[in-house]
């Protein structure tokens, strides 16, 4: 990849915002009309930019992997087209008229992570070209290609400056939060480094969506049925691996379920094959990077020294690249790192309770607050112990089934702000009240 200096980020940013005034002023079908240009786009290329994907991220072609990541970006854009911010009237009376106009911030600096660099891209820049503003996407440096492949296919539909990508380590994200050319941040990644976007950019005041790391609890209640709920939990615990943020990254079973829960997982998790992405075979891929494997190894090691059960796994495979075998582990429980962390990657602590209410507490006693899950036979009682769970979005006998049209952001240290959908829309905009 090209590794951006200070002039080449620079000249980003000046490019942004010579496009601004145009493209603000554009008419909003136009507007509309260019977004679904970019998803026609990005669906007639969406093979050779899934092969990109697998190269260099590592998840497969196939199952929930990289086509399913394009067909993702694809919806979202489409989805994020078909919204709209028209005016709204306040107040009409005799003594006045009162308008609320939303406008766009200006440029836009998108910092993106490596676990769904081309989806989340997506999520960053449609919504916020769709209300009118102009961006700098930095990918990360673990997989830039893929995002600069689709910006350079989003460019022949897009005015010259309206979606602009710049490339290099951290410091480019660094440069680009505190450069006093940018109006807004939105970044997805870790916690610490989210801190660090936050830091930089206060210094000019810049508004901030901020989709940081999770460690989602699922509660198992005493009357789901183990078997049919298995691949529901496998499958938000592993999807990607792992590495995703909303995944359930710990796993709380009643104890009359609790031996029936782990046997029904290993069950499901024996047959999911683990693979190079590239094979149509392969359901699940390596870790992406030598740090992440490193983590997972340490959190695994650690969680069998301190009586942790291994179930399945719970050593790296001997073979070539990052790949650690899906992994499940009992008879653990909070104060143990491996419940107590983000592990980012194919592992999943399972903790056993008695009490309802008490493991309510035990996992809301998290700095994170991104997604939790309830399964259960009774869907209104699901629901009751859902809304105590302190994150920004609950399912219901699922985990991590994001869509376009439903808000999604954390709580706690997990965030700030909400993407997707109207709302997730207006976080691309400021508000001005016009008074008649």
């Amino acid at each position: 990849m090209p590794v951006a200096s200070s002039e080449d980020i620079d000249a980003g940013v000046a490019a942004a915002a010579a496009a601004f005034a145009g493209w603000a002023h554009t008419a909003d079908a136009e507007r509309q009309a260019l977004c679904n240009k970019v998803a026609d786009i990005i669906e007639a290329n969406s093979e050779e930019l899934a092969l990109l994907l697998t190269l260099e991220q590592g998840k497969p072609l196939g199952g929930l992997g990289s086509r399913f990541e394009l067909g993702g970006a694809v919806a979202w854009t489409r989805a994020t087209a078909a919204l709209s911010l028209p005016v709204e009237v306040l107040q009409d009376t005799p003594e006045g008229r009162v308008e609320l106009h939303r406008k766009p911030i200006g440029v836009v600096a998108s910092i993106t992570p490596w676990n769904w660099p081309v989806m989340i891209a997506c999520w960053h820049m449609i919504p916020a070209i769709r209300a009118g503003n102009t961006v700098v996407i930095k990918p990360s440096s673990l997989t830039p290609l893929s995002t600069i492949r689709m910006v350079e296919l989003m460019n022949e539909v897009l005015p010259p400056g309206v979606v602009n990508v710049v490339t290099g380590e951290g410091r480019v994200g660094g440069v680009l939060s505190a450069h006093p050319g940018v109006g807004k941040v939105v970044f997805t990644g870790s916690t610490p480094v989210g801190k660090k976007v936050m830091t930089a950019a206060a210094g000019t005041l810049k508004r901030l969506t901020l989709e940081l790391g999770g460690n989602d609890a699922g509660i198992v209640l005493p009357d789901a049925d183990p078997v049919q709920i298995a691949e529901g939990l496998f499958w938000g615990a592993f999807i990607n691996n792992g590495q995703t943020c909303a995944a359930l990254k710990r796993l709380y079973v009643h104890d009359s379920i609790y031996d029936a829960v782990c046997d029904a997982l290993v069950a499901y998790a024996e047959k999911v094959p683990m693979g190079d992405g590239r094979l149509e075979s392969s359901v699940l891929g390596p870790l992406q990077n030598e740090k992440q494997f490193d983590l997972v190894r340490e959190l695994v090691d650690d969680a069998r020294a301190h009586g942790g059960r291994v179930l399945l796994g719970g050593a790296p495979q001997e073979r070539s690249g990052y790949f650690y075998p899906i992994t499940l582990i009992a008879d653990v429980d909070n104060g143990t790192r491996i419940v107590d962390e983000e592990q980012f990657g194919p592992v999943l602590p399972i903790i056993r309770y008695s009490d309802v209410d008490e493991v309510i507490a035990r996992a809301n006693a998290s700095q994170f607050g991104l997604g939790g899950s309830v399964w259960s036979s009774d869907i209104e009682k699901a629901k009751r112990y859902a809304r105590q769970l302190e994150c920004g979005s609950v399912w219901i006998n699922k985990h991590g089934a994001l869509q376009p049209n439903a808000p999604f952001g954390g709580v706690k240290q997990s965030g700030i702000g909400i993407e997707f959908g109207v709302e997730g829309l207006k976080e691309f905009t400021t508000i001005q009240t016009v008074l008649a």
